[in-house]
């Protein structure tokens, strides 16, 4: 299927929503981590979706490709900061374990988007 928008896309709009509930609950960490794990949490998220946004707006299929790859590489280091302030108790099981389910489906997705561009730049 073919969209107008990088909005209309189902894996833009799961990772926004992954931006959205992290904005929520980065919110509620303590003050003195907000240059530390705050910045960085917010920081990785904003990176998966604006690498999804911006793999759109390229025309080439390698840039298309490297800027999905950016993004799983962000998504991944999302994880790690969200493991880290698990174990630090800064965010609940519950959270996590929501969270991290989401992620999986964008990174599914984003998988599929890179093997179906490389698919079709074989052909």
């Amino acid at each position: 299927m073919k969209y107008k928008n990088f909005e209309d896309t189902p894996v833009w709009k799961k990772a926004h929503q992954i931006t959205l509930d992290v904005y929520k609950i980065t919110g509620k960490f303590p003050k003195e981590e907000i240059y530390n794990l705050t910045s960085q949490i917010r920081r990785a998220a904003l990176s998966i979706e604006a690498n999804i946004a911006e793999a759109f707006g390229r025309f080439h299929f390698l840039d298309k490709v490297n800027f999905y790859l950016n993004s799983r590489g962000s998504l991944e280091e999302l994880k790690n900061h969200l493991i880290t302030s698990f174990d630090l108790g800064l965010i609940n099981e519950y959270f996590f374990e929501q969270i991290t389910a989401k992620m999986s489906e964008v990174r599914e997705e984003i998988n599929k988007v890179i093997k179906s561009f490389r698919a079709s730049y074989k052909s």
